[in-house]
């Protein structure tokens, strides 16, 4: 059977301003359409109520077009998956948890983020969680008969010991176990919320994204959504990890970055780089411009 045609998605999450390390990424992902001549979605991660703002939403999307970008659907301009805001396909996401939870593989945990922290040893990778305790589970089963997600922590319960492989479009192979390099991870939030891990998956196969482009340091995160693929017996998409930008003390930039973000660029009257792709190649951004850097301590 012929391929299905390219697709490929820019996802932001309108937390704060979007900085050089998202260009790079948004770029890669835009140039991977451009060479497969395929097309290009965005799509609005904002599923945190407290944090996301409209007015970041709509920074973002000024700010992808400042530097070039385009895309054939989106919450600005419709498309035959609306809607393109995670905060509007609650429905769809509950209809996920309800498939997992009658497959048995999730299960409800008070818990909290803290208590997996105090009982796991300190992480040794930038960014990465610890281990939940294999001796908090309960029994398989659990939680089968709730009617709603609300009021826990649902944990994906993974199998102990299981290796996932992929291949990364631009690292190769790549292989992480279950219960070594990740345990059991939180799907559906207390407060109601799906989690980044349900909500990526759920709406990457409904969007029929056939490429995710995204920053390498979520190859964890690969892995973990392979197992939420295989659970609900969907076709994954390829991938492909971009390197980090960095700011000059080695920090993977975050939206902390104030002086490093796209809108302090504009604010200061700069154009674009006559080349978008030198955010690929640089690792100090600012470099390729007129303007200062800021030396801010790197937080671990």
């Amino acid at each position: 059977m012929p391929a299905p045609p390219y697709r490929g998605r820019i996802a932001p999450t309108p937390t704060g301003e979007l900085h050089a390390g998202h260009a790079a990424t948004f770029l890669r992902a835009a140039a991977r359409v451009r060479e497969a001549g395929g097309e290009l979605v965005l799509r609005i991660e904002d599923l945190d109520p407290l944090r996301c703002k409209r007015s970041y939403e709509a920074a973002a999307i000024e700010d992808l077009r400042w530097l070039g970008l385009h895309w054939s659907e989106g919450p600005d301009i419709g498309g035959p998956f609306a809607p393109y805001r995670q905060s509007e396909r609650h429905a769809w996401f509950l209809s996920i948890w309800r498939q997992l939870r009658d497959k048995g593989f999730i299960y409800p945990c008070q818990r909290s983020r803290r208590d997996v922290a105090a009982a796991a040893n300190a992480p040794h990778e930038e960014d990465a969680e610890p281990i939940f305790p294999v001796q908090w589970r309960p029994p398989v089963g659990t939680g089968v008969d709730a009617p709603t997600p609300a009021g826990a922590n649902w944990r994906f319960r993974v199998p102990d010991g299981e290796r996932i492989s992929f291949i990364d479009n631009r690292l190769g192979q790549k292989e992480f176990t279950a219960g070594v390099d990740f345990g059991d991870f939180v799907i559906w939030r207390r407060d109601n919320v799906p989690a980044y891990e349900l909500a990526v998956v759920a709406d990457d196969h409904a969007m029929n994204i056939t490429e995710v482009v995204r920053g390498e340091d979520l190859l964890v995160s690969t892995a973990r959504q392979l197992l939420l693929y295989k659970a609900l017996g969907w076709l994954p998409p390829a991938w492909f990890h971009t390197p980090l930008v960095r700011d000059e003390n080695g920090c993977r930039l975050a939206k902390r970055h104030a002086a490093l973000s796209l809108r302090h660029l504009r604010t200061q009257n700069l154009p674009p780089p006559e080349d978008p792709m030198v955010f690929l190649k640089n690792p100090s951004p600012l470099q390729s411009f007129q303007g200062g850097q800021t030396q801010t301590p790197c937080i671990k």
